[in-house]
């Protein structure tokens, strides 16, 4: 109850971030129960509906990342003075921000479901012609307890990682005189990253059973997908050392104040921006194989709707989940602002170090994100 009363007491722009995450548990949750739908209208291809299941998670895991990247910047659950005092310790207000989590999705696969039984005639009989009717296996009829497990997924994943992602934390303090706590992900990040694309190649060369991609690349090898995840993978975790290393690039070469400013800042922050960045770099390097293998193709690989609507998921969640974690940045940056700006530091000094943060990282996330797409294209389009 008290959750819910802090969700109805929220800012505007709090209640969008949970209502945009509402509609990303809806659209994973319509391609859950169109995944279901296939499987009672094609009982005959049973591996073709796990493969199809085994798809969506990946819309799944985007819209749990954002899902958390917005439980992490509610003010609603941000520990402040006074409150342990009623009882509003760290540990209740983690419960309290899992809860406002689980609210949020519950409510847009509720939405999900009711959309899906509207388009199967369900409910007020078949729309839009009966269009959708083979798609969604309309007249067949859908087993209710399949349909709300698989609605149940994105709850509870949500409402748990976002319980142990905001879990109250003993910190150990570092050592006098230590330097800042560099990311140790790239070395690893860059292995998985060759790793995948060997792998990949490999398998392209090879040739073997096709999968059934979506988007109906039929003819692609397991392998391949295999190499397309490690790669993902390595990006994701490669994103905080890569955003350190713009860091200390922006600061090389005798820097300035807004340079060294910039730079830090980077460096400060590479932990809480930078996975988005990797994550969306791997996303937008799969966004260009997948369109450099559908131009090879002459046109030969249509893309389905659900398709799209997967897609769409994912690349709307990660890119959602970057800007919140700008704005969560920008909220842990609030003290060095105003400490600046009682010295009298002009605003255009903070503009520019901004400006200067975003080239540095499209400097360095652009091209390695062009060059990986492409290597990653390649053995489909030999």
């Amino acid at each position: 109850m008290l959750a819910l009363r802090l969700v109805r007491g929220s800012h505007p722009l709090v209640q969008l971030r949970r209502l945009l995450v509402a509609a990303a548990a809806a659209g994973v949750g319509f391609l859950l129960l169109c995944t279901l739908g296939y499987a009672v209208g094609h009982p005959e291809h049973s591996s073709a509906s796990v493969l199809r299941l085994l798809w969506c998670a990946l819309p799944i895991a985007a819209t749990v990342q954002f899902a958390v990247a917005v439980a992490r910047t509610d003010p609603a659950t941000r520990p402040r003075p006074g409150l342990s005092s009623i009882g509003l310790g760290p540990a209740r207000l983690t419960a309290i921000a899992a809860t406002s989590t689980a609210v949020a999705c519950t409510l847009g696969s509720m939405v999900a479901l009711l959309v899906y039984l509207h388009l199967r005639g369900d409910i007020t009989g078949l729309p839009f012609d009966g269009a959708a009717a083979g798609l969604l296996a309309a007249g067949q009829p859908l087993p209710l307890a399949a349909a709300l497990t698989l609605l149940a997924i994105v709850p509870v994943a949500g409402a748990t990682t976002a319980g142990l992602a905001l879990r109250p934390r003993t910190r150990t303090p570092a050592p006098e005189g230590s330097a800042r706590p560099v990311p140790t992900g790239l070395p690893w990040g860059v292995a998985l990253i060759a790793v995948g694309l060997a792998v990949e190649t490999y398998a392209g060369r090879g040739g073997g059973d096709g999968v059934a991609l979506p988007g109906r690349f039929d003819g692609s090898p397991a392998g391949v997908l295999a190499g397309w995840i490690l790669t993902a993978a390595g990006l994701a975790l490669a994103g905080p050392g890569l955003t350190h290393l713009s860091g200390r690039l922006l600061q090389a070469a005798r820097p300035g104040a807004v340079r060294l400013l910039a730079g830090r800042v980077l460096m400060d922050e590479a932990h809480r921006i930078g996975r988005p960045l990797g994550v969306v770099s791997a996303v937008l390097s799969g966004a260009l194989a997948a369109a450099t293998v559908h131009a090879a193709s002459d046109g030969g690989t249509a893309f389905g709707p659900l398709t799209g609507l997967g897609a769409g998921v994912v690349v709307a969640c990660t890119t959602a989940t970057l800007l919140t974690a700008s704005l969560e940045s920008r909220q842990g940056r609030a003290r060095t602002t105003e400490a600046l700006a009682r010295i009298g530091a002009p605003p255009t000094v903070l503009r520019t170090a901004a400006l200067l943060r975003a080239a540095a990282l499209l400097a360095v996330f652009l091209p390695l994100t062009w060059l990986i797409g492409e290597l990653a294209a390649l053995p489909l389009t030999a």
